[in-house]
Formats: C-alpha cells, sequence, structure tokens
C-alpha cells in the first residue's frame, strides 16, 4: 500500500483527490488548516483505507516541518506527494493591487510548496524513490489581464518542478505538473473574498471542470508503470479555449 501525502485536503480538488485515493486503498495523510473539516473528513474515509490527517499552514515554515516529522511510524513512508495547496487573492491590474494579497498567493503558492517539498525529500532522495505532483494552473503556462502576481507565481511552480525533476533524476523519483483551467471549486470565491455572487459569474453558461475530473486525473497519474512519468500535463473543460477565451455558448 502506498502513502500519499495530500496538501490542501479540506476541500477542491484536494478533498476530491482524497475520496477518490481512499477508494483505491491508498494509504493517506492529510493536511490543511482547519482541523474540524480534517476529522470529519479522517473519520468519513476511515472505513475505506489507512488515514490520519495534519493541521499545519504550508506558508509556516517551522509548523510544516514540526507537522511532518511527527507522523506515527505507519505513515512515516511518504511514496507520493501531491503538492494541491494553492490560492488566488483579487483579480486586480499591478498598480492597484493589494500587497497583502501579493504576499498570500507567493506565500502559498510558491514559498509552501517548497517548505512541504524539502520537509519530505531526504527520504525519498535516501530512497532513491518517490513522486511528487504540483499542481500548477493554465496560469502556469499564460498570462492573463490582471493576474500578474497570480500567473507569476503559477509560473514559477512550473518552473519549480521542471527544476525538481532535473535535480531528482539521479534518484529515480518521478515529478511532474497538472495545469488545471478553470474548476468549479471554492478558489473564485477566495479569489474574491467571499463575493458569492461574483464567484457564481465565472462558472455561468458552460460547463466548468469538477474537482472530482482532476481526482480522476491525479489518479490516473500516479497509478502509472514506474518506467512511465506524466511530466506536464494541461486539463481544459471543452469550453475553454485559453484563460480567457470561454465559449458560452456550448
Amino acid at each position: 500500500m502506498k502513502t500519499v501525502l495530500i496538501t490542501g485536503a479540506t476541500s477542491g480538488i484536494g478533498k476530491a483527490t482524497a475520496v477518490l485515493l481512499a477508494r483505491h486503498q491508498y494509504r493517506l495523510i492529510i493536511c490543511g488548516r482547519r482541523k474540524e473539516i480534517l476529522e470529519t473528513l479522517e473519520s468519513d474515509l476511515a472505513k475505506h483505507t489507512q488515514i490520519t490527517s495534519l493541521v499545519f499552514d504550508v506558508k509556516d515554515k517551522d509548523s510544516v516541518f514540526k507537522a511532518i516529522s511527527s507522523l506515527p511510524e505507519d505513515f512515516s513512508k511518504i511514496d507520493i506527494l501531491i503538492n494541491n495547496a494553492g490560492n488566488a487573492h483579487g483579480l486586480d491590474p499591478i498598480q492597484t493591487g493589494n500587497t497583502d494579497d501579493w504576499d498570500a498567493m507567493i506565500d502559498i503558492n510558491v514559498k509552501g510548496l517548497l517548505y512541504v517539498s524539502k520537509a519530505i525529500l531526504p527520504q525519498m532522495t535516501e530512497r532513491k524513490s518517490g513522486h511528487i505532483i504540483n499542481i500548477g494552473s493554465t496560469a502556469a503556462k499564460e498570462v492573463y489581464p490582471n493576474g500578474n502576481v497570480y500567473c507569476a507565481s503559477k509560473h514559477a511552480v512550473d518552473a519549480i518542478t521542471q527544476g525538481m525533476r532535473i535535480d531528482l533524476n539521479a534518484f529515480g523519483i518521478k515529478v511532474g505538473g497538472i495545469h488545471p483551467g478553470m474548476v468549479h471549486t471554492a478558489f473564485s470565491e477566495v479569489r474574491f473574498k467571499g463575493d458569492t455572487d461574483r464567484a457564481d459569474n465565472v462558472y455561468k453558461g458552460f460547463q466548468p471542470l469538477l474537482a472530482e475530473d482532476i481526482a480522476d486525473i491525479i489518479h490516473f497519474v500516479i497509478s502509472r508503470p514506474y518506467h512511465v512519468n506524466i511530466a506536464d500535463l494541461m486539463v481544459l473543460s471543452t469550453a475553454q479555449a485559453t484563460s480567457t477565451i470561454v465559449n458560452k455558448n456550448l
């Protein structure tokens, strides 16, 4: 049984991935900031697999290392890391952007991914085995109006993923990036700071991707034979051509 650690597991893609992988009997470590949600999810999924949870904020370096080092023996050997935690704050032109929003996106999307990876990589390099999947975005592949810092943070995720794959090649560790387009989760509600009407409007008039769609793809990627590494994968709904071109007549 392989052990998978998933960050950002309390909602959206992370939660959907935990649910699917539990049903396929992966041993799970689910991570997030909201203890009650994690405990409920852990209780629900315990009927399917071995599971534990860790409460920490990925941008808090000390908490990341402390939490991961506290794992019980049965969960200490992590075979697969899914760096899913991420966020978008605001959708403003660079000249009026909020610096707190910038800090949040860089701290979580970039530094948080690095901290969690750094905490887990030593055991993977020692064993000369492991698989890392970084969840990026179409914003990692293009820049759109008012996306400035968010796009920069996801471009950084893409660059880090490529750098990881190069640096870890000598250890036989697989590294890949999955870059979803518009997925109907709480993403836009967070971006627009609780403005549900504005968030809901993002997905009106077409069928966006669902969190379960990305979870299914993650399961496919991690279930390939050892000699197969899905290195870079962009996923769009049929209605979406780019980050800004969406056919709302389908």
